[in-house]
């Protein structure tokens, strides 16, 4: 029945009924000796027919081989709008999505290239920094004239290495998002605790300089998603604050709730965030006017609070100039 409803098969197969019924009644007229000639010549028009039909289709489909194969080979786009209706022409519609998914799939996989060469060049340069400058501090603390001396190279030495394990760190936690290996662990969370997690590490940093925290938030706050990755987020939200903040300034960090999420607000004292950062803020490797950092750790964030079906946003906070981020966190998590 489908084939019925194709207006090209059922003109061809209509033109060839005719011609068999033509030959058919001239059999029935003559009914005599010229019956047997009448129905061969029918036999031998509908195989003529039938002949010119297939070979017309053939050339269709031979001719449409080849431009998918131009296609596949990196040719150009197949123009499907001078083809009729047939039942050659349904699968020249199916092949006809089937390489505008393959030109879009290609189009696609070039820009990732592009991207993850981009990507790689980065990484190489960020890395090889801090390894050259380990580099250099080497000799310095061989050839130290004293212990103050060697202590500083030494303190100094330390930090790069660690700067290195993070950055290393990081980039592997990045590359478990984009794989979409992160496991979300949906559970309540407590956000005091969540609260203390993150900042633990900054200890000592924040009293380093010179920098206070301020955490206002209620007991028994809480939500539902992941702790360890809820925390990694916040941590590199703090992180990046603290390195923007100059010595006496503040960072504070608050939280609200209602029924539907929970909300959590981290601004500090610096000189803000600029117009033209806003918009990139969050894209790898993106590093700002004054950025000390790797242009990875607020990348990171987002992608693990969407993972838990957040939000992270940044601005500037009206009443110090200071940046601004802002989580949401659903209280449920379907």
């Amino acid at each position: 029945m489908s084939l019925l409803r194709n207006r090209s098969f059922a003109v061809e197969l209509a033109v060839l009924a005719a011609a068999l019924g033509v030959v058919d009644a001239l059999a029935w007229a003559l009914a005599g000796p010229g019956a047997g000639l009448a129905a061969l010549t029918s036999l031998a028009l509908a195989c003529a027919l039938f002949a010119a039909f297939s070979t017309r289709r053939y050339r269709e489909i031979a001719r449409l081989a080849a431009e998918v194969d131009e296609v596949l080979h990196g040719g150009r786009r197949i123009d499907f709008a001078d083809y009729r209706e047939g039942d050659v022409a349904v699968l020249k519609n199916e092949l006809a999505k089937m390489t505008a998914a393959l030109a879009g799939a290609t189009e696609r996989l070039g820009k990732e290239k592009a991207a993850l060469a981009d990507a790689l060049a980065d990484v190489s340069h960020q890395i090889r920094t801090p390894l050259t400058a380990i580099g250099l501090l080497v000799p310095a603390i061989e050839d130290a004239a004293g212990p103050a001396e060697r202590t500083r190279a030494l303190r100094e030495l330390e930090a790069l290495v660690e700067r290195v394990g993070w950055l290393v760190t990081t980039l592997l936690k990045l590359a478990k998002a984009d794989a979409g290996a992160i496991r979300v662990q949906a559970a309540p969370v407590d956000v005091e605790r969540l609260v203390r997690d993150a900042l633990a590490p900054l200890a000592g940093a924040f009293d380093l300089r010179g920098v206070a925290c301020e955490v206002d938030v209620a007991p028994g706050t809480s939500f539902t998603g992941d702790a360890a990755w809820s925390a990694e987020a916040l941590g590199n939200v703090l992180k990046n604050c603290l390195e923007h903040t100059p010595a006496g300034g503040t960072v504070r960090l608050s939280a609200s709730e209602d029924a539907v999420a929970l909300r959590l607000r981290v601004t500090d004292t610096g000189p803000g965030i600029t117009p033209e950062d806003v918009p990139h803020l969050f894209e790898r490797f993106y590093r700002g006017a004054g950025s000390e950092g790797f242009g990875i750790g607020l990348s990171l964030a987002r992608s693990l609070v969407a993972a838990q079906g957040g939000t992270l946003r940044a601005g500037n906070d009206r009443a110090t100039g200071g940046a601004q981020f802002d989580f949401t966190f659903p209280k449920m998590v379907v």
